[in-house]
């Protein structure tokens, strides 16, 4: 183990590398932990990556199979969660470039309404409490949004939903994306006029 790890248990940073050790020796229910603590934001950010509910299972599965089987490698340079968001967005671009092959084949647009067995996939939970028109349009409101985030490039893409959507600092953006923070932090500038131009465009000012 290395001293990495050793200071962040020793200091909390990392509330997960207790079941990372324990993966590490091979205790499969120490990996559930981790799953069951991070599927949801992975999930949320497969499905803004690939806006396809079914394809952002199979990324999120994917993502969860690679980091099991190369938790080895994990040295703790980073957050547990991190180094699995990096691994994620990784599995999310090769499927971004699979869908796109498919729908040039089928014909299917990537842009389409995303529909489930139970419904629409809503992107973030609602409060009840809500009243049910504005519940309505702040479910236009998320579904514009994403539509703009679906018209950014890749890579601007990946900083919009790191950043803004999932709150990620700089310096983990740059681990997940290998990327020097200044790169990152250029590329969100762009990232973040190209999506208010949009967002301008069918919600008017915001």
């Amino acid at each position: 183990m290395s001293n990495k790890m050793d200071d962040k248990i020793k200091d909390g940073t990392d509330e997960d590398l207790e079941f990372v050790l324990l993966c590490r020796s091979g205790d499969v229910d120490a990996f559930e932990v981790l799953v069951e603590r991070h599927q949801k934001r992975m999930l949320n950010i497969a499905y803004r990556m690939t806006d396809n509910y079914d394809d952002a299972c199979d990324v999120v599965q994917e993502a969860f199979l690679s980091a099991f089987k190369s938790i080895k490698k994990f040295r703790g340079e980073a957050r547990f969660s991190t180094w699995l968001t990096g691994i994620l967005i990784n599995h999310a671009k090769n499927r971004l470039k699979q869908m796109k092959t498919r729908s040039m084949h089928e014909g299917i647009s990537i842009d389409g309404p995303v529909e489930t067995e139970s419904g629409s996939y809503n992107m973030e939970p609602q409060s009840p409490e809500m009243p049910v028109v504005e519940q309505l349009v702040q479910k236009e409101v998320q579904v514009q949004v994403q539509k703009c985030v679906n018209s950014l490039d890749e890579t601007s893409r990946e900083v919009v939903i790191l950043r803004d959507m999932q709150g990620f600092s700089y310096e983990e953006i740059s681990h997940i994306l290998k990327l020097p923070e200044g790169t990152v932090k250029s590329r969100l500038f762009r990232a973040r006029d190209a999506l208010r131009n949009c967002l301008k465009k069918v919600l008017g000012d915001i």
